[in-house]
């Protein structure tokens, strides 16, 4: 794949006069997909599944979207999500934007924008001046192989810096688009077609990508400070594809996608960087004519994977709702989002405090604090949740490759519950710090709030809380 340089997120309408359907687009191919390979969120078994409403900043602080200003006009928004309030500030350019036009909160406020025109992919920074918005353009990448996609990866640890992917049919490239010296800077390139895009470490190092390769898709590891230098993490089976879809650096929890325990139909499962211990796939996870997806992870100690809490987004026919999982758990919980909730985003503080940012014509920007269910308690060490889980025994310890440098750390003095061998996240890896609601934010969901979803989520399930049986 031949690819330039030149020098140089989902929706919601706050208006409530409805807001016109936007091409299914986001960071890379659908993790729903569960075989072969798809456009950007190409969903599950061919069925779309769109991009999120937002896109958060790495910390949390901030927020972007594109924003319905009527008719077919749209323009970049920023929400500010750390203070007492949340609130927006409109980033119109000179012109209205396309609907595919993606946009990417960085850690400074400023919001970089990705638009494609004749071929070539533009990035620009967008920031408030006086009563305007100031423009600082970046330069274009320009792919020549036509067949060729570029997306902006998720927001990179720090929020100093931006990369995009750009995916041939026979290999791929990473860019960094924000933080280089003269505009766009190709740092690697990775034999295969990959899609995804998780970050492994707090420094921006470590990037995992689901790469399609001799008919598979694996996730593999490019260590971005060795040349792009990539190494198998995930390989369940020898004929399964596998794809990894979250990652806490915290605690190593991992959420993915496999077809390993039943071929050709993808399951969500979980594993431990570094443990020893199979991969495991909760029959609780499989909802009745739904599809579900992970968007956010508590930030977890190093030795609580099984008690960091997960939200998911669970789409059906009936629309999109929220629900919270914790891996030592066999249920899982299920929440109605609020009104206009910008569907498939949110965060998780590291007190268990799930954020679901939403916009109507009465709160065009707003913030609902919701506590997740802690279940029955603290998962004992080395323990899991036995029912509805499916090991798969095949499957080796997920690492990173020996060569990433580890700084020696003292051995914890508790017990641990996952053995994390000799996994290189300890000591050098975690999160910036967990974005928190105020003060006068709710930390636990009201009554009515909870005792809603057993009506909302009640056609999809056997009873809230139980485990779904397996179709």
């Amino acid at each position: 794949m031949t690819v330039c340089a030149s020098t140089g997120a989902g929706l919601a309408d706050p208006s409530g006069q409805g807001v016109p359907a936007l091409p299914a687009a986001g960071y890379g191919d659908d993790p729903y997909a569960g075989h072969g390979d798809g456009g950007p969120y190409a969903g599950h078994g061919g069925h779309p599944c769109p991009r999120p409403g937002c896109v958060i900043s790495s910390g949390g602080t901030y927020a972007a979207r594109l924003a319905h200003a009527g008719g077919e006009s749209w323009y970049p928004e920023r929400w500010t999500l750390d203070g007492p309030e949340p609130y927006a500030v409109p980033l119109p350019a000179g012109q209205p934007e396309e609907p595919g036009t993606e946009v990417h909160p960085m850690g400074d406020g400023r919001v970089l924008v990705h638009r494609v025109a004749s071929g070539r992919h533009m990035f620009s920074l967008l920031y408030p001046a006086g009563p305007g918005t100031g423009e600082l353009p970046l330069g274009g990448v320009e792919c020549s192989d036509p067949s060729a996609a570029l997306w902006l990866l998720p927001p990179a640890p720090g929020g100093e810096r931006a990369y995009a992917l750009a995916a041939g049919p026979r290999s791929t490239a990473v860019w960094l688009v924000v933080g280089g010296a003269f505009g766009p800077e190709q740092l690697a390139e990775v034999p295969g077609h990959c899609s995804g895009g998780v970050w492994l470490d707090r420094t921006g190092r470590l990037l995992a990508l689901d790469r399609l390769l001799d008919g598979r898709t694996k996730t593999v590891v490019v260590d971005l400070e060795r040349a792009g230098e990539a190494s198998p993490l995930l390989q369940i089976a020898d004929h399964s594809d596998d794809r990894l879809l979250l990652a806490d650096p915290y605690s190593g929890l991992l959420v993915i996608r496999s077809d390993a325990p039943s071929p050709g139909r993808a399951r969500l499962g979980w594993g431990v960087l570094g443990s020893a211990l199979p991969v495991r796939f909760p029959e609780c996870l499989r909802l009745r004519d739904c599809a579900v997806l992970p968007f956010a992870i508590q930030p977890g100690e190093v030795l609580t994977p099984e008690n960091c809490a997960v939200a998911l987004r669970i789409d059906s026919a009936a629309g999109s709702w929220v629900g919270t999982w914790r891996p030592g758990e066999g249920r899982v919980h299920h929440l109605p989002p609020p009104e206009g909730w910008l569907t498939g985003s949110g965060l998780l503080t590291r007190d268990g405090v799930l954020g679901l940012p939403y916009a109507t014509r009465a709160v065009p920007c707003g913030v609902s604090w919701v506590g997740v269910p802690a279940g029955a308690g603290a998962v004992a060490p080395g323990a899991c949740a036995g029912g509805g889980t499916a090991p798969v025994q095949a499957s080796p310890p997920l690492s990173v490759p020996a060569s990433v440098p580890v700084p020696a750390v003292p051995e914890p003095v508790a017990p641990r519950p996952v053995p994390l061998q000799e996994a290189p996240l300890r000591g050098r890896v975690g999160l910036p710090a967990a974005n928190k609601p105020t003060a006068s934010a709710p930390s636990t969901a009201s009554a009515a709030y909870v005792a809603s979803a057993a009506a909302y989520a009640a056609p999809h399930m056997g009873g809230v809380g139980t485990r779904t049986e397996a179709r």
